[in-house]
Formats: structure tokens, C-alpha cells, sequence
């Protein structure tokens, strides 16, 4: 018998979701809010989704679960141990689902993410009894690492990081090498203690490579508390939708402003994000805007960065764009935009005075401008500013820099000395981020547009571990 596992990937959060089939019924796996994706990918596969699961109540995330299961009248099963505001079936540890004559789920209690993580196998039938094919970990056994132990506050995380270590050693003694790893984070997400080492894993590649099965249990608490970083502010926000019972999602189009009304948003002090590249958005953008690019995680970002609840005006080139945006912030629970408009700078300018430019540059102009030899046109730095966040810095930065990571720009924005800034990021685009906050308060900026690993190469010292 063929189980066929498809991975729907969000990028933007870096998480994933599944639908697993035997060809004729499904299991769903930690739906994102969006669930058209979900009822697509369905429909394309001719299945029947008669469950769908959670491994736990998502920090990164409003999941798509519940109205999932309303619009297919799928079983939702929850962790019984978590208090919702909603029917669900609860399961525990132990339990036995079926899902069909050839395929049933086992749930497999895995504390560490969460005080009440599930991790569900899935076992196929064959001719000599049920065999597991793999398992899906949520925020517990990832590829190469573990999900991160402080999101219910740090209060907790050293107890729930000595559970993420003994939950992981039950998965691998539990299941045979061969075992398929489906994992929910660890490919961008915040709710990952480290990022993915690969595509794709088992439980015995896991046993070779990941630290939570290496490592004695003092060993690996320490050294995942240590690598922790901050996470994102919205998160605060996303376990009690979750346990509530999210909405369903509306993507019904945004109400259109017009350039008087976009210079009287910004007049304000609303925000007003620019979703076209950085490149675009240095060329000429609004006055008052911030720079977010749909070509990154703008959704992590803005929802960190926003005032929880503050109007909110999109700008883009197109009406896809736009609709794009929405889907990703409504997966964070920003629902519904204040207002949006599309074109471009002119057609959003109620007068040219409105338009602005941002200057960029390289790391190798940095190193110029920095031994007395600006590029033309740019004014030389009198502070180099680094808004990565805090292990990018301790991993190496350059000497002499000033670091606020980006998201504590806005409450720090007093620390910054005066005089021009060249502000630079891992790639450019927090950067960009950086700069249009920067502008906005009066500052003048240069971004540097360049890969970090970009700037020893072009001469300039770095301050590196010893």
C-alpha cells in the first residue's frame, strides 16, 4: 500500500503542513489559517480529509484547524490536556486513531515545545500487521535540532527543555531507524531553537546528527538555553487565539485610498508599508513609509514591529501583491488592512515633495567611506549601525559598529549617536526596514545592500569569538 505524505510549505513563516493519504482518505497535520491551500491540494488528490490534527497550540501561528475540520466535518483532534474554547476530540497519550482500513494515527505525548506536545505516528497496514512510516513532531524532534523551549515564558523553559531532550529520546527508542521525520518548524521559524540542517530526515539520521540525541540531558539544556534569541512580539499574541478558536480567515479585498488619504494616514503616524523590493523603494518611495518587502518575511517582521492593533495601509505594484500580503499577515492574526493602494510612488504622492530616495551602497564602499573615500554622492559614515539580531552579532560583527537588532529599533532609537548612519542587516533587507524607521525619525541613512559574509573580503575588521 502507497501512503503518500505532501508538504505545504509557508516560507514566509517557516513552518510546514501536511496532508497525508492512502489514496482515498486524509489526515491533515498543523493547518495554517489559510486553509484554500489545504481544500486545493485535496481536491487534486481526489481524497476525503476525515481528520485533522494539532501537535500542539501554535506560537507562531493562528491555525486553520478548527474551521478545517467545519468546512470538511473532519474529527479535530487536540490535546486533551489543552484548555480551548471549542469542540475538538481530545487525545492523550497512548491513544490509537483510525483514520482508514490501511492507515491510523498514534498519539505519543511529547512535552518540550509545549507542556502538552503530541507527536502523532503513522502507522500503514501490511501483511505482517501495522508498520510506522513516520511521524509527525511539530515543535519537538526537528532535522538537526528541537523546537525552542521558552515561548510560554522563560519562567519555564529550563523544565521544558529537560522535557524536549526526554521527548526526543522516547521518539528514537520508540521508532525504528528508517522512520520518516515530518517536522512543523525549523525552516525560518522563530519557534525553532536552531534552523533545519536538511530537506528531509529519519530517526536514524537524527541519531547521528541532532544534539538532543547526542548530548546527555545537562549538556543539551545548557546549550539550548544558551542559543536562544529573541522571538517575535506577536507571539504573545497567537496561543490564546489559538485557544479560543480562531476565525475564519477573510481575504476579501482591502478598501483602496487614494494619494490625499495615503499623506493623511502618514501625517497620522499610521503605518504605511511599502511591500515592493528595496531596490525599488530606495529608487523612490513615499515619505513616512516603512519598507517591507514581500520578498522576504515581511509578515514575521511587521508583525513584530507594529503596534499590536494599529491601522495598517499596504502599498504594492499590483492587486496580487496585495492579496498575497493579506493572506500572510492574516496567518499572524492581522486581519484586515486599514486600507491599501497600488502603482507606484507618483501615483501615491499627492505632491512630489512627498517623494524620497535611500541611498545604498555596498560593504565595499563601507570600507571605503570608512579610510576618508565615500562613494560619490554618499555621505561618509559617522555611524555604522548592525540590526541583526543578538547570536548573529556574537558570531561576528564589525568592530566598531553600534548594534539594536531591528526589532527594539523603534524603543532604542535614542542609543544611536548622532550624525549619518550606515545601517547594514545579513542580506539588506532588515536593513531597508531599518532605514525607513530611521528616516522617518529625522536620521540620515545609507543602506548598506550586501551579504554580510560580503564585508571581511572587502577589508573591513570584524570582531569574531574568540
Amino acid at each position: 500500500m502507497t501512503v503518500e505524505v505532501t508538504v505545504l510549505s509557508t516560507s514566509s513563516l517557516g513552518d510546514r503542513s501536511y496532508l497525508a493519504s492512502d489514496g482515498r482518505i486524509a489526515v491533515v497535520v498543523d493547518p495554517q489559517r489559510d486553509v484554500d491551500r489545504i481544500l486545493r491540494l485535496a481536491g487534486q488528490r481526489d481524497v476525503r480529509i476525515t481528520h485533522v490534527v494539532e501537535t500542539h497550540l501554535h506560537n507562531d501561528y493562528v491555525s486553520g484547524g478548527r474551521e478545517l475540520a467545519r468546512l470538511t466535518g473532519a474529527e479535530y483532534l487536540v490535546a486533551a490536556a489543552d484548555q480551548v474554547g471549542f469542540p475538538r476530540t481530545p487525545v492523550d497519550d497512548g491513544d490509537e486513531v483510525p483514520v482508514s482500513d490501511t492507515l491510523r494515527l498514534r498519539v505519543v505525548a511529547t512535552p518540550g515545545h509545549t507542556f502538552h506536545h503530541l507527536s502523532y505516528v503513522l502507522d500503514a497496514a501490511t501483511d505482517g500487521g501495522w508498520q510506522p512510516v513516520g511521524v509527525f513532531t511539530g515543535g519537538s524532534l526537528l532535522f538537526g535540532t528541537t523546537g525552542r523551549t521558552d515561548l510560554l515564558g522563560q519562567q519555564h523553559a529550563h523544565e521544558l527543555a529537560h522535557h524536549q531532550h526526554a521527548s526526543a529520546r522516547r521518539l528514537a527508542d520508540l521508532l525504528p531507524d528508517g522512520t520518516q521525520i515530518w517536522p512543523t518548524h525549523g525552516f525560518g521559524s522563530f519557534c525553532s531553537a536552531t534552523q533545519a540542517d536538511a530537506p528531509d530526515s529519519t530517526i536514524g539520521r537524527e541519531r547521528q546528527v541532532n544534539p538532543v540525541l547526542r548530548l546527555a540531558a545537562d549538556d543539551f539544556v545548557t546549550d539550548i538555553l544558551a542559543g536562544l534569541d529573541a522571538h517575535p512580539a506577536y507571539y504573545a499574541h497567537m496561543g490564546a487565539a489559538n485557544a479560543a478558536g480562531p476565525t475564519p480567515i477573510d481575504l476579501t479585498p482591502a478598501t483602496r485610498a487614494d494619494a490625499g488619504q495615503l499623506r493623511e494616514r502618514i501625517a497620522a503616524g499610521q503605518w504605511v508599508v511599502d511591500l515592493r523590493h528595496r531596490k525599488a523603494y530606495a529608487a523612490a518611495h513615499l515619505a513616512g513609509t516603512v519598507s517591507l518587502g514581500l520578498d522576504g518575511p515581511m509578515s514575521t517582521w511587521l508583525g513584530w514591529l507594529i503596534d499590536w492593533g494599529a491601522p495598517l495601509t499596504l502599498l504594492a505594484e499590483t492587486p496580487e501583491q496585495i492579496a498575497d500580503a493579506q493572506r500572510e499577515l492574516a496567518r499572524i492574526g492581522i486581519d484586515r488592512p486599514a486600507a491599501q493602494a497600488t502603482g507606484g510612488p507618483e501615483r501615491w504622492a499627492a505632491d512630489p515633495g512627498q517623494l524620497r530616495e535611500q541611498p545604498t551602497a555596498d560593504f565595499a564602499a563601507l570600507a571605503a567611506a570608512r579610510a576618508g573615500n565615500p562613494p560619490a554622492g554618499l555621505p561618509a559614515p559617522q555611524v555604522v549601525l548592525d540590526v541583526r539580531m543578538t547570536n548573529e552579532w556574537k558570531a561576528g560583527h564589525l568592530t566598531d559598529a553600534v548594534h539594536v537588532p531591528l526589532p527594539d529599533l523603534r524603543a532604542r532609537l535614542a542609543d544611536i549617536p548622532a550624525g549619518t548612519i550606515w545601517v547594514h542587516c545579513g542580506s539588506g533587507y532588515r536593513a531597508s526596514a531599518a532605514a525607513s524607521l530611521l528616516a522617518n525619525a529625522g536620521r540620515t541613512v545609507v543602506v548598506v545592500d550586501d551579504r554580510f559574509d560580503r564585508a571581511a573580503p572587502a577589508g573591513l575588521t570584524l570582531t569574531t569569538p574568540a
